[in-house]
């Protein structure tokens, strides 16, 4: 039996990103958490409704204790910091966020080299701000009367 003559397949070319002159950056944003136990690194657009990708520490180590560390951190950035020139985005905005509330508002360890993981991964690094949610007044911390005695 001969082939059936029907509709022919065409092939367009995608191209994934926005579309942009030579030397122009295409800004996104990083939202850094880093908290004592896990540190992400969520890059999203510019309103921070689409996410274009999200990396944890915990994704790239296999000890539970070593998701919040420096190293975990810096190989999250390292990938991230991959998938942003993939898709065309060149430099990033960054909001740090440690765990806050009436929690504590010290930044985990992996904030600083997740920080310069993408910067010396060839990302350029536009504003840099502290997004760690502060209580105006808040429900009683945890730890007692007396405190947390060490």
């Amino acid at each position: 039996m001969a082939p059936r003559k029907g509709k022919v397949q065409k092939e367009e070319q995608i191209q994934l990103g926005p579309q942009v002159t030579e030397g122009e950056n295409v800004f996104g944003v990083a939202h850094i958490f880093a908290s004592f136990n896990d540190t992400f690194v969520h890059v999203t657009d510019l309103s921070g409704k689409e996410t274009i990708v999200r990396i944890t520490g915990g994704m790239k180590v296999k000890a539970d204790r070593d998701e919040a560390s420096p190293y975990a951190a810096m190989l999250a950035a390292q990938d991230v910091a991959e998938r942003c020139k993939v898709l065309g985005i060149t430099a990033l905005h960054i909001k740090l966020r440690a765990t806050g509330g009436n929690k504590t508002k010290t930044p985990g360890p992996g904030a600083q080299s997740a920080l310069r993981a993408l910067a010396r991964s060839g990302m350029k690094i536009g504003r840099i701000e502290d997004v760690t949610p502060i209580p105006s007044d808040s429900t009683r911390r945890k730890g007692g009367r007396r405190g947390r005695r060490l």
